[in-house]
Formats: structure tokens, sequence, C-alpha cells
């Protein structure tokens, strides 16, 4: 049975965002909607179910324009907060369900948003209109529905962070890395040939915790994935010129960017 996956991008940017407060530069300046960009997060939808990736401080913004009503879980990366401020926004979609709302991660992320959200964790947490999570640690593949979901280790920071490898039966797959500065030789073996990838590439220059624009290049070199989107990205990438910089299969993604794996070559 084939399930079809699409995504959209919610933010793409890095944890400032773009327009950065208070910088004249030309791409904070810019009057291309591409250069604007919110923290990042992506919504997935495949047979069935509403996916988000990663709660940050934009979550209702970002789910006020994609007119984001409903959500099946959530599935965290990391504990940065600009992954994960926007938990709050949550009860949104608490307010529409009967039973708590699933929110996967590893367990030091989760032991972070409980750290953080002691309220919507505890006990007696019964009163209508607060988030209502089900906390599950990712400690390896699950499957959500009919869809396979696989944790991808990488190296950012000093927090366990992961991607993850979306595969629908029989359709194309999707590997989501928006934070990385090293991807470890287990999770290159997972992500060679995938069909679709979504990788960090924060700026042109070497940043301590994120890829360069050359490393994200590099690492598709080795993963030899279908397609490439760039994500993560500061306001050092103006989106054409860095368009026009790229090898063919790799773009950059923008705020509000469908994508059906469907159609995609």
């Amino acid at each position: 049975m084939t399930a079809e996956l699409s995504l959209t991008f919610l933010g793409t940017g890095t944890s400032v965002g773009v327009p950065v407060i208070g910088c004249d530069c030309e791409v904070c300046g810019s009057a291309d909607p591409q250069n604007h960009r919110l923290r990042s997060s992506v919504l997935l939808r495949v047979a069935g179910l509403t996916l988000l990736v990663d709660s940050g401080p934009d979550l209702r913004q970002q789910a006020l324009r994609e007119d984001l009503r409903e959500l099946d879980a959530v599935l965290y990366t990391h504990a940065h907060l600009d992954h994960v401020a926007g938990f709050d926004e949550l009860r949104a979609f608490c307010w529409r369900r009967s039973e708590p709302l699933p929110m996967f991660g590893t367990a030091e992320c989760l032991q972070t948003l409980k750290t953080m959200f002691g309220w919507a964790f505890a006990s007696d947490n019964i009163h209508h209109g607060y988030v209502k999570p089900d906390p599950r640690v990712v400690d390896g593949p699950f499957h959500l529905g009919t869809l396979r979901v696989t944790p991808l280790p990488v190296e950012h920071a000093a927090v366990a962070t992961i991607g993850y490898l979306f595969e629908p039966p029989g359709a194309r797959s999707l590997a989501y890395l928006p934070d990385v500065k090293r991807i470890p030789a287990t999770t290159m073996d997972v992500l060679r040939g995938v069909d679709v990838l979504v990788l960090d590439a924060l700026r042109p220059t070497p940043h301590p915790t994120h890829f360069s624009l050359d490393e994200a290049l590099a690492t598709v070199a080795e993963a030899a994935p279908g397609a490439t989107w760039l994500t993560h990205l500061g306001h050092e990438n103006e989106h054409a010129q860095l368009t026009r910089t790229l090898p063919p299969g790799v773009r950059v993604a923008w705020d509000g960017l469908k994508l059906s794996l469907a159609d995609l070559a």
C-alpha cells in the first residue's frame, strides 16, 4: 500500500530568524519573502496523519499562516529554545483531542521539556485548555500508523540531537536534519540514497555547531540523495544568490514551501 508524504516548511531560519533584530544587511532588508525566515520546523502529512517536527517560538504564526488546526503527534529533534519555545502553543491542538498529544524525543530532550514546562507534565494537570503531553522516548525506529520513523543521531552542540528518517510504505523517503555539525558513520549509512534530504546549511563560513554550506554539500555528495533542500539558514544567505551557486539537485527551502514527494523527479 502506497502512502505518499507531503512536506510543508513552517520555518527555515536559524535561532534568531531573518530579519535579525537590529540588522541592516541586504538580506534582513530584503523585500523578497523567500529571505524572511521563521525558526526551523516542518509539518508532514501522510496516511491521514499530521505530524509536527519541533515547536519553535514562531509556532503560533506558522500555524495561523498554514491554517493548521489538528496534530496527531509532535516529534522533537532536540531541546534548544528555537525548537521547543512554542510548546505552550500546542494547547490549541489539545483542545480538539480527547487523548493527550504524543510527543516524541530523546530521553534527554523530554526531560528538559518536563523541567521547562513542569505544569504540563504534572499528574494534576486536569484543567481544560492546558497542553496535555503524552511523552514517548525515542530510542530506535518506531511506527506512526504505517509510517516507519527512524531517529538519526547527529552531533550538534552539547545536547542529544537527532534528525528523522520518514519511510512511508511503497513511497519516497525523507530525511530531516535541521541542526547538525557532524554526522556519525552509522547515521550516514542510513542516509545514503534517501529520496529527499533536508539539511542544515547555516552560512557560507564555518560555525562551531552547525554545517557551513561546504559541509552540507560534502554530505550531499557522500549521501547521494535523490533531492536536497537546505534549511536552518542565517542572514548570510540571500535566497536567489545562494540558489545560483548550488549543484544540480540541491535547492534552498523557504517558509511556506510545500512539497509532495510523489511529484518529485
